[in-house]
């Protein structure tokens, strides 16, 4: 049996619906870089432990409180990088939307100091 690996298990604390809750996995100055033309309004970085609580807030508020992400895999890249597949799921302005995102999560020191939120934009 193989093991899992130790980024793995810090990441699988997370919870998007409980940022305060599980913040702990982050560093302090952490900082969630969201890619998606689509919704300029949300768009951007987002540093620090307040601002991924403001991040999943905004997305919670802009799909009243039905964005739902999915894992699909997660990849171990050395032992820096995670690279995560998720579908996510939503309600945006009264359609049902279902989109693949790929994260890349660089960790350091035990904590998630980087995040990039990648959605798949045109598909």
């Amino acid at each position: 049996m193989t093991e899992e690996h130790p980024n793995v298990t810090l990441l699988k604390r997370f919870d998007p619906r409980n940022v305060i809750g599980t913040a702990d996995v982050f560093a302090e100055d952490a900082v969630w870089h969201f890619f998606n033309p689509l919704l300029p309004d949300i768009q951007g970085d987002y540093v620090g432990r307040s601002g991924l609580q403001t991040f999943f807030e905004k997305m919670a508020k802009l799909t009243d409180g039905t964005f739902k992400v999915t894992p699909v895999s997660v990849t171990p890249v050395g032992d820096e990088l995670l690279v995560m597949q998720t579908k996510n799921t939503m309600i945006l302005e009264e359609e049902q939307i279902a989109t693949d995102v790929v994260l890349v999560w660089r960790i350091v020191d035990g904590h998630i100091v980087e995040v990039w939120d990648i959605p798949s934009v045109y598909s």
